[in-house]
């Protein structure tokens, strides 16, 4: 009787473990092609993701974006409600480049289940800005050159058409109207940026993701991140900056709505006491877009409000 109950259990855990890889046949099987009768459901990690797959998708996909305004990425760790979203998905997109950090080991386990795709994966790695603080890789923030980002967008097109052939035309005409607008935006930063003398764009933040602004537009970048007024490194550095604004005369220097703006105001009560006044000259949108619903809440919206915050800032004449 033992022999039996033992044969009959053997057999029930034989059909569940087929039945169980029958199932994830399925589910990469659906990864790779998805039916036309239902929405694609796409999750991303940041926001100007998740704008680039509502602009190129259309109707056609259904976009979660995880990452919603004043989120750092680079901090930003998933939550369990998280994980079922991106289960749940058809296809997930995102950034690359290290920039999800603490994400990195969730992603790499989607990627046994669902469609995972880098948007920076085209990316020729030669024209790619390698730091020495980045200790060996890329700088994650392409956007800030919206060539670049040109490419991501035509990367999220390649693997619409790939998983759903069916809508490839209407992929292709929306990523050609996103695409040139992008290229309108691209000439717009440029005609704006040439309003200030070339030793006068320096662009001081808290942070050093726009380091692909600086190249692509010809601004000189100073970031802040990991200075430390209560370190002694950390005052030196803070002190040199200090300097470097009274004699060059900067007008301005910027927060980020993603990263918090005391070292920015330390510097600012330090240059003061040197005898000069250096304006903070707005917020500036930079791991994170605006609220939805906003212009700054699309890609193209928030470009415009960097550019714009940036020179009507450093136009202005030096207080002293």
């Amino acid at each position: 009787m033992r022999t039996i109950y033992g044969l009959l259990a053997f057999v029930i855990i034989l059909f569940v473990a087929c039945d169980r890889q029958s199932d994830k046949a399925n589910e990469k099987a659906s990864s790779s092609t998805v039916s036309s009768e239902k929405q694609i459901r796409v999750v991303t990690t940041i926001g100007m993701i998740t704008d680039i797959i509502q602009n190129v998708g259309g109707n056609r996909v259904s976009a979660t974006g995880l990452m919603g305004a004043g989120i750092d990425p680079h901090l930003y760790k998933a939550s369990e409600g998280d994980v079922a979203r991106l289960a749940g998905a058809d296809l997930i997109f995102y950034n690359g480049l290290h920039l999800e950090g603490k994400m990195a080991g969730v992603l790499e386990r989607m990627q046994d289940q669902v469609k995972t795709v880098a948007v920076t994966h085209d990316i020729d790695r030669g024209i790619l800005l390698a730091p020495p603080e980045f200790e060996g890789a890329y700088d994650p923030h392409v956007w800030f050159d919206v060539t670049l980002w040109m490419k991501a967008v035509e990367r999220v097109r390649d693997t619409l058409i790939e998983v759903d052939q069916d809508s490839a035309e209407l992929y292709r005409t929306n990523t050609e109207s996103y695409l040139a607008q992008m290229e309108e935006l691209h000439d717009y930063v440029m005609q704006q940026a040439e309003r200030v003398s070339p030793d006068q764009r320096v662009l001081v933040t808290a942070h050093d993701a726009f380091n692909y602004f600086g190249r692509a537009y010809g601004f000189e970048v100073r970031g802040l991140q990991g200075i430390s007024t209560a370190a002694e490194a950390g005052t030196a550095d803070v002190q040199a900056l200090v300097q470097f604004i009274v004699e060059r005369r900067i007008p301005a220097m910027f927060v980020e709505t993603s990263v918090p703006r005391r070292s920015i105001e330390a510097v600012q009560a330090a240059v003061e006491a040197k005898g000069f006044s250096v304006e903070i000259g707005g917020q500036l949108f930079s791991d994170a877009m605006g609220a939805s619903g906003t212009p700054e809440g699309t890609y193209l919206g928030m470009v415009r409000h960097n550019i714009d915050t940036i020179v009507a800032s450093l136009l202005k004449p030096a207080a002293n």
